[in-house]
C-alpha cells in the first residue's frame, strides 16, 4: 500500500500542472482576447494529441513522464488530453466563474478523493471498485470549499460540488477529467440561469 500511495501522490503532484493551461487561458483572455486564449488551448491540445499518437502508435516513452502513466493508459489516450478537452469545452460554453470553479473541482476534488481514500479509506462503496466513503466525503468538502471561495452562492456551490463529487465517484467507465467540468459546469450554468430568473420574478 505504501508504494501505491507514494506513486499516486507523485502522480497527483504532476497532475497539478493541469493548472498551467487554466492560468494560460486566464492571462491571454484578460490581456489580449478570449478567442486567442481558446485558440492557444486548442494548440496545446494538438501538441498533446500529436505526442499521444507517437507514444501509442510507435511505442515511444515520454522522458520523465512515462513512469506516471497508469497501466490502462499505456495503449490509450492519457487523462491530460481529456482534461484539455474539458478545459476548452468549459471556457467555450460556460460563464467564466462557473468554468473556473468546475475545473478547480476537477483537479483538487479528484486529488483529494484519491489520496484520502487510499490513505485513510476503510469503508468501501458497494459496486464501485477502489472507491472509499472517506475519499468521497473529503472530496465533497474540498469542492464545497472551492465553490464558496469563488462563487459565494450556497445553492450554486451545492449543485456544482454535488455534481462533481457524484460524477467522480460513480462514472467509473468514462474519463472524469473531461466529464466532471462538463457536467458540473452545465448544472452550475443551469442553476445560475434559474437563480437569475427567480431574482427577476
Amino acid at each position: 500500500m505504501g508504494k501505491s500511495f507514494g506513486f499516486e501522490l507523485r502522480r497527483k503532484l504532476i497532475h497539478l500542472t493541469s493548472l498551467i493551461p487554466i492560468i494560460l487561458y486566464v492571462l491571454i483572455a484578460k490581456y489580449i482576447s478570449r478567442s486567442l486564449a481558446l485558440l492557444s488551448l486548442t494548440f496545446v491540445l494538438i501538441i498533446f494529441l500529436s505526442i499521444e499518437f507517437i507514444r501509442i502508435k510507435h511505442k515511444k516513452k515520454i522522458p520523465f513522464i512515462h513512469v506516471f502513466y497508469r497501466n490502462k493508459e499505456k495503449n490509450k489516450i492519457a487523462s491530460h488530453v481529456y482534461f484539455m478537452l474539458g478545459i476548452i469545452i468549459a471556457f467555450s460554453i460556460f460563464d467564466f466563474r462557473i468554468a473556473f470553479v468546475a475545473l478547480l473541482m476537477t483537479i483538487f476534488g479528484d486529488l483529494t478523493a484519491a489520496l484520502v481514500g487510499m490513505k485513510f479509506g476503510k469503508h468501501k462503496i458497494k459496486r464501485v471498485p477502489h472507491k472509499k466513503w472517506e475519499g468521497v466525503i473529503a472530496e465533497l468538502a474540498v469542492n464545497l470549499f472551492i465553490g464558496f471561495i469563488f462563487l459565494q452562492n450556497w445553492m450554486l456551490v451545492l449543485v456544482m460540488a454535488l455534481t462533481a463529487t457524484f460524477v467522480e465517484t460513480f462514472f467509473i467507465h468514462a474519463d472524469d477529467n473531461m466529464i466532471i467540468p462538463v457536467f458540473a459546469g452545465f448544472n452550475g450554468q443551469i442553476a445560475l440561469i434559474i437563480l437569475k430568473v427567480l431574482r427577476i420574478m
